[in-house]
């Protein structure tokens, strides 16, 4: 309130009068401000009777609002607000069925001092808001900068808004107090009803300048935008309509010179296209469909190009294009040969597939699934098979995919939509009978756009993806006559359902005499090309091979050997480039002048030197590897410790071999209460490597066994098994690649579970000549061959 005004009788007399008590009428969604009109419709009876009660008096009610979000959840008075409006009745009209239509103007801002009545409607108890201006001699000149503020912001939201009439703006400019004129600016504005009842309760004339001055702020900068954008459309609109007009202008000036226009001779050319085309019946149909909507479409519009491009994949795909096979055994047999050293169970699966296909050309082949650790060459296998065949080869990686969309494909109605990787390759080949390899199918992936591996159930099976249906497309593709290839390092991850469809193929580790032959056979030849060197500048002895695989590499492929073969030929090629005659034969010797020292040792006879120290055999996705069991005990209250990564299952194992240690202590010649006042600590070195699996139960009983007697066990044999609480030895998995990485540690005897021995035909016969192998049945077996002097 400004300070200063005196209030006289005059100004008393123009003050409307308000009585003490006044009935009150919820509004839902409007707000009332003073000296403004608004209609009302009433439907409630107990309302209709507030208005009838009213014209019989002095026609005056408070309009109150309700509250957001509470207009259904309480009743009156709770969903009120406190601040309204008093208001006079200016006309009524009753609707017959309907209710009362209601014209109310409003008087002065009244505050709810309290409720007296509540039935049959709402009466209240208010406190009328006068607004007071300063005297003419004492004008306020903030007051009048923000209504000027106010004018000019109005007139141009006026100017810029297609819902209001141009006259406000001009009404505007010719009401001189303050408080009236934020109230006309608040009401006309495209407000909540929320910030209309913020404006109704703010009484000072300042802050309600003020706070009128900041929506139409909000309101200029959303008119502003809103006209750009219909100015933007309205351009595009236009031009659309211009291009049509001209088109139709060249269309008819065409047809004069009897020429035809661009869109037309395209679509004669899919026309032409789609007749040479031998499509299948339901693909035919289709592609005729979509071409007949083409040639309706204006080339301008979105859907043209979708279509165009659908089109485009219907007629490239090879729907009965075919590679003729090339079905000579002997040939085939060459091609493997040549690229390929061993693999012979593989080789002969392939033989066995063109002799097949010799007497029944319809037979359809199984999937072949390749699984290896990483580097054994079962990627560059799929092409040879490809070459021997003579067929088209296409690889699609699916290491990472989680999408279903990237098998399957994407629907049409999305935006880039594109077949999957599937009909992709498909088309890539160019032909309906490639060799298909589906790599890293073990490191498929699921999420919530569905699940790839399920997907790829009916494209792994030859009884049901003679019909595959790619989503893009929507018709079904044969692809019966494409050979599946998968890969994989472990099967663990590929799903039960969809190895079920595969024909497992295992590709094992190779021995230091195949990686050596490979090496002087297919890796020295490629690297000397791929580094510009010849025959002559480099040539490496078969020893210092050797040397290269034994102390520089640790794998169970060929890829760390290639890596280090080809840092020998990058520093043999600074060598030739400074002297072309250079010539350099590799031996041992050399090895570390090359490569620098040896990264692994043979340190199994180095580590066990003492009393419960075991070297074990474990598999991994990458290869076998040896393994340190480690045991000790010290003073304590019969306490197990257990570390270095352990899983569950070995955990069991190590408190199962325990176990069966303390129920045969006499038997072994051990002191029966070793375990009363001590604890027991099993460790298993590398400690950050996660190890699990029940492989390891021998080497744990056998190495609590060495500790507790006193005696170390041999530094030559390693041992694999998993034993059970009666000390029976039960067969393990991994046989090939555990036995490979114990001669690759310069291990000589090998204890193998009895039921194992059979596994020993996958073992190259100068490895079973280099070692010697024990097979047990009982642990018993095993501990008096470790502990013998």
């Amino acid at each position: 309130m400004a300070e200063g005004k005196i209030i006289t009788p005059q100004d008393q007399a123009k003050r409307p009068k308000i009585p003490l008590e006044l009935p009150v009428m919820p509004s839902r969604d409007l707000v009332l401000f003073p000296k403004m009109v608004l209609p009302f419709m009433v439907t409630d009876p107990n309302l209709i009777k507030l208005i009838d009660d009213a014209l019989n008096k002095d026609k005056i009610i408070a309009i109150v609002t309700m509250k957001k979000g509470e207009e259904e959840t309480k009743s009156p008075p709770d969903n009120l607000y406190q601040v309204g409006c008093a208001a006079q009745i200016l006309k009524m009209a009753k609707v017959p069925d309907v209710g009362v239509k209601l014209l109310v103007q409003g008087l002065v801002r009244i505050r709810i001092m309290g409720y007296v009545q509540k039935e049959p409607y709402l009466t209240a108890i208010v406190s009328p808001h006068y607004e007071e201006y300063p005297p003419e001699q004492k004008k306020d000149v903030e007051l009048d900068a923000l209504m000027t503020n106010v004018r000019g912001l109005f007139q141009k939201v006026v100017e810029l808004s297609p819902y209001l009439p141009p006259d406000l703006g001009v009404m505007a400019m010719n009401v001189e107090e303050p408080g009236i004129l934020a109230d006309m600016v608040a009401s006309t504005l495209n407000i909540s009803k929320e910030d209309k009842q913020k404006i109704l309760e703010t009484f000072d004339l300042k802050e309600r300048l003020k706070e009128i001055i900041r929506f139409l702020n909000r309101e200029i900068e959303v008119l502003e935008l809103a006209n750009k954008i219909q100015a933007e459309a309205k351009k595009d609109i236009d031009k659309a309509q211009r291009e049509y007009f001209l088109r139709q202008q060249l269309k008819a000036i065409q047809k004069e010179l009897g020429e035809k226009d661009e869109r037309e001779a395209e679509i004669e050319e899919l026309r032409t296209r789609l007749k040479e085309k031998k499509l299948p019946e339901a693909a035919a149909k289709e592609a005729e469909r979509e071409l007949n909507r083409l040639a309706r479409m204006n080339p301008g519009s979105p859907e043209y190009v979708v279509a165009r491009t659908y089109l485009d994949w219907i007629l490239d795909l090879p729907w009965t294009e075919s590679t003729e096979d090339n079905l000579d055994i002997e040939r085939a047999k060459k091609v493997l040969d040549e690229n390929h050293y061993d693999l012979d169970k593989i080789k002969k699966r392939i033989l066995e597939y063109l002799a097949v296909r010799q007497l029944n050309p319809e037979a359809r082949g199984s999937i072949l699934c390749f699984v290896g650790p990483p580097g054994t060459g079962k990627t560059s296998l799929g092409r040879s098979i490809a070459a021997a065949l003579g067929r088209k080869f296409v690889r699609v990686s699916l290491g990472g995919v989680r999408d279903e969309a990237e098998i399957r494909g994407h629907r049409r109605t999305y935006i880039g939509a594109m077949p999957g990787k599937i009909i992709q390759g498909i088309k890539k080949a160019g032909s309906n009978n490639p060799v298909f390899m589906l790599d890293e199918i073990d490191k498929l992936g699921a999420d919530f756009r569905g699940d790839p591996a399920a997907a790829l159930l009916e494209v792994l099976d030859p009884e049901q993806n003679t019909t595959f249906v790619d989503h893009y497309l929507g018709v079904e593709f044969d692809l019966s006559k494409v050979m599946f290839i998968t890969t994989a390092n472990i099967l663990d991850t590929i799903p039960g359902p969809l190895r079920d469809r595969m024909e497992i193929l295992e590709l094992s580790g190779y021995t230091v005499q195949e990686k050596v032959k490979i090496a002087q056979k297919y890796i020295i030849p490629r690297q000397l090309k791929e580094h510009g060197l010849k025959e002559e500048n480099l040539q490496f002895e078969e020893k210092a091979i050797e040397k290269i695989v034994l102390d520089y590499t640790r794998e169970a492929g060929l890829r760390n050997l290639e890596r280090q073969i080809a840092s020998i030929c990058r520093q043999v090629a600074v060598e030739v480039v400074k002297d072309r005659e250079k010539k350099v034969k590799v031996v041992p010797e050399d090895i570390e002048k090359f490569l620098g020292p040896p990264r692994f040792y043979r340190e199994v006879a180095e580590r066990i030197t003492e009393p419960g120290i075991v070297t074990g055999l474990a598999w991994t996705p990458t290869g076998g590897e040896i393994i340190f069991i480690e045991a000790t005990k010290m003073k304590g209250k019969k306490t197990l410790i257990l570390t270095g990564s352990l899983g569950e299952v070995m955990k069991e194992s190590a408190e199962a071999a325990l176990s069966y240690v303390r129920s045969k202590a006499a038997q072994f010649g051990i002191d029966e209460d070793f375990y009363e006042k001590h604890d027991i600590h099993i460790h298993v070195p590398a400690g950050a490597i996660p190890k699990d699996g029940p492989s390891a139960g021998v080497a744990i009983a056998t190495a609590l066994i060495s500790l507790l007697k006193g005696q170390p066990v041999r530094s030559d044999l390693a041992m694999t098994g998993e034993i059970t609480l009666r000390g029976l030895v039960l067969p393990v998995g991994g046989i090939k690649e555990k036995v490979l990485a114990a001669h690759l540690a310069g291990i000589k005897y090998v204890a193998l579970p009895q039921k194992n021995a059979k596994d020993l035909e996958e073992i190259p016969q100068e490895i079973k000549d280099q070692m010697e192998f024990i097979f047990v049945e009982k642990i018993e077996k095993v501990v008096n061959f470790a502990l013998r002097k």
